[in-house]
Order: C-alpha cells, then structure tokens, then sequence
C-alpha cells in the first residue's frame, strides 16, 4: 500500500501537479512523508454467537464491513472506542486492531467519494 501511495505522489509530481499545502497538512495531522499513525480493525466472530436468530441480527446490522479504520495514534485509544459497541459487548464480535500507516488525507476520502457518486 505504501509502495503504491509513494508511487502515486512521484507520478503526480513528475508530472507538476503536486503542490505542497502546509496548511492542509497541518489540519490532517500529517507528518514530513504526507502520512500518519491510525489503527486498523478487523471485526470477527466473537466467543458468544449462542443467541436467537433476531438478537444476533441487530447486533449485526451495525457492522456491514469486516474491517475499520480508526482515526485514532494508539491500539488504546481504538480498543476503548470498541468497547462502547453492542456486539462487542455481547460478545457477538471481536475486533482485532493493528497500528496502520498510511496517507494522512485518507479521512477525506468519504468527502470526495460523495462527490463523485451519482447516487
């Protein structure tokens, strides 16, 4: 993933497009390489999946991805957000959580994918 971002950043720089914006590197906490420290979850099946049809159900109906990103420095700050969730509560899922480095605008994306989906 890195290897693809680094790659990303020298195409667009070859070609002139990269400008440097302190100003957007600093409200997206990015550091000199334009990244920064989140933690990813993977949600999976937890210890306690012994429950009516139903019950497991709305559990489930919060979670419809397998995998999460926090935008959070530490594996601490992320578990203690997962244990205000129902279905981890119950038991009915377990995140495992990972330190991740990746690009520091990445929680912008959802903004730019409203912008370019037609729904």
């Amino acid at each position: 993933m890195r290897a693809l971002l680094i790659a990303l950043v020298l195409t667009a720089t070859v070609h002139g497009q990269a400008t440097y914006d302190a100003a957007l590197a600093a409200r997206l906490k990015a550091d000199d390489n334009g990244m920064k420290t989140y933690v990813m979850a993977l949600l999976k099946a937890g210890p306690n999946r012994n429950r009516p049809r139903e019950e497991a159900q709305k559990l489930q109906a919060a979670h419809r991805a397998g995998i999460y990103v926090f935008d959070v420095a530490t594996v601490a700050e992320a578990e203690a957000l997962t244990k205000t969730d129902p279905a981890i509560q119950a038991g009915q899922l377990v995140m495992e959580l990972h330190p991740w480095y990746a690009t520091a605008g990445l929680m912008t994306i959802p903004e730019l994918h409203s912008r370019i989906e037609k729904r």
